[in-house]
């Protein structure tokens, strides 16, 4: 069973969304059969990398507030963010473009890291403070991984993965997303935002059952293929050599 999840590194509920579906895997008996795999989503691909002011005024020129408003809407996310064990830092939070983030993310995935990569990257930027657009932050975050330093300085100083951040963003258009975190469970089942983690569950555990009818019925079928007439045909067995 595989799970798409669209989502960017600067989004909150997006990391929310990451920890809940851990919990409700953590319940779902099958969840070794899962496959995770993340898809880049810019929430303002003409960001700059070095941004000059802080998380509050950009909540102020993006909605229109007050900063006192944006600074009570950060620490409601805060306190959501604490009760699923989320340490959200807004204050020391460095704004910043998340393409080469995504790039090093696509990368990972590639070689089989790329949840812990984006646990990384989202621990970088929303607790430690760190900058995530710089190459050196991405080049901590790609070592801790255990990712080969070489090939991620070469990933990182090209254009490579650039065209899989793009292909991700085309589908998302395609299937009409236009905000994350958004879920996708066997390319039919979908989660939108960061719901509880019964939601995702309840998603999981309906996507399997309809995965193991499927199973089923396609086994019948292969049998009923094979015995017609009231008669069983097994394959001749191989001449000995």
């Amino acid at each position: 069973m595989k799970v798409q999840i669209w989502s960017d590194i600067a989004c909150p509920f997006c990391y929310i969304g990451k920890k809940q579906l851990e919990t409700a895997l953590e319940q779902f008996p099958e969840k070794d059969q899962v496959e995770i795999e993340f898809k880049s989503f810019e929430l303002d691909p003409h960001a700059p990398v070095d941004v000059d002011h802080d998380v509050h005024d950009m909540l102020v020129k993006k909605y229109g507030m007050s900063r006192s408003q944006a600074m009570a809407m950060n620490e409601q996310v805060k306190q959501a963010g604490k009760e699923k064990g989320i340490d959200f830092q807004f204050d020391p939070l460095v704004l910043t473009n998340t393409f080469d983030a995504h790039r090093l993310a696509q990368y990972a995935g590639q070689m089989g890291k790329g949840d812990f990569v984006m646990g990384e990257l989202f621990h970088a930027y929303f607790t430690d403070g760190k900058h995530v657009g710089d190459r050196q932050t991405l080049l901590d975050i790609a070592e801790k991984a255990g990712l080969d330093e070489k090939e991620v300085q070469q990933v990182l100083g090209s254009e490579a993965f650039a065209d899989h951040v793009r292909k991700d963003e085309q589908e998302a258009r395609q299937l009409g997303i236009n905000a994350v975190p958004f879920f996708l469970i066997n390319d039919k089942y979908s989660v939108a935002g960061a719901q509880p983690a019964d939601t995702f569950l309840g998603a999981l555990e309906t996507a399997w059952k309809e995965e193991a009818a499927q199973a089923e019925k396609a086994a019948d079928n292969a049998f009923e293929a094979a015995c017609a007439d009231g008669v069983c045909a097994v394959p001749s067995p191989k001449e000995e050599a």
